[in-house]
């Protein structure tokens, strides 16, 4: 197996734009960014299950481009750890062990506690303004059972508050642990419950613009540990679709 871990670069919409993008047809050129957004949204979404194949032709078919674009792309994923690229055998969807399940999740009770903390301490106003735009946008996905932008939103939550952080490198890794759980919440997470508990990142949000660091800290470490006491370590076999229809083409 061959697995490429360096950073991603390109930006992957991570706001409400991505909902509408979903809904479009393809633009007049597709490339290797427009191929990575895509195939990213459906993972965090959950549309493209773990260990689901990537098939180049039908990819190729999917997006009306070659197979070079394609290539190039997947080996953009796999430099993400979104996509997992196997010699003779071909692309699949990253496809985590429990024993990466646990380490994954045990990375994020390290490091988010403690960048909540840091947020809590100060931060700028714009800030707290994302923060309380993005959770009225999961409480609208909430009211009107959009359940897919709902998932996205729920992880991306946490990559803000990273961003709120002013460090830009904490939020590539969490960026990057965040779509490894979104993986690892597909695979093993119960399907009725495949988002962030309702409410908590509104109590997570209070308790910053209070600049309680210490509260901060608490909620946000016992807001993963409910997600990581949720995971089941029996996965379930990979699913077939119409990828067009997986990935938002149609």
């Amino acid at each position: 197996m061959v697995k490429r871990k360096r950073g991603f670069r390109k930006s992957v919409p991570t706001d409400s734009t991505s909902i509408e993008t979903a809904n479009k047809a393809l633009p007049d050129r597709v490339d290797e960014a427009y191929i990575v957004e895509r195939i990213y949204s459906a993972v965090m979404e959950h549309r493209l299950p773990p260990a689901q194949k990537l098939s180049e032709l039908k990819l190729c078919e999917a997006f009306g481009v070659g197979r070079m674009r394609v290539r190039r792309a997947l080996l953009l994923l796999s430099d993400q750890g979104i996509v997992e690229l196997e010699a003779n055998r071909g692309a699949f969807v990253a496809s985590p062990s429990p024993k990466e399940a646990n380490e994954v999740f045990d990375a994020r009770m390290v490091l988010e506690p403690a960048i909540a903390r840091r947020v809590a301490i100060e931060t700028p106003p714009e800030y707290l303004a994302m923060l309380r735009q993005h959770i009225s946008l999961e409480d609208e996905a909430r009211e009107y059972s959009r359940g897919a932008d709902l998932i996205r939103l729920s992880g991306e939550f946490h990559v803000k508050v990273a961003l709120a952080s002013g460090n830009l490198i904490l939020r590539r890794v969490i960026r990057e642990l965040v779509t490894r759980s979104s993986l690892i919440v597909g695979l093993f997470g119960a399907s009725n419950h495949m988002d962030c508990p309702d409410g908590e990142h509104s109590d997570l949000l209070c308790a910053i613009e209070r600049g309680d660091a210490d509260t901060t800290a608490s909620l946000m470490f016992e807001h993963l540990r409910k997600i990581k006491d949720g995971l089941d370590l029996a996965p379930p076999r990979p699913k077939e679709g119409d990828l067009k229809d997986i990935l938002g083409l149609r």
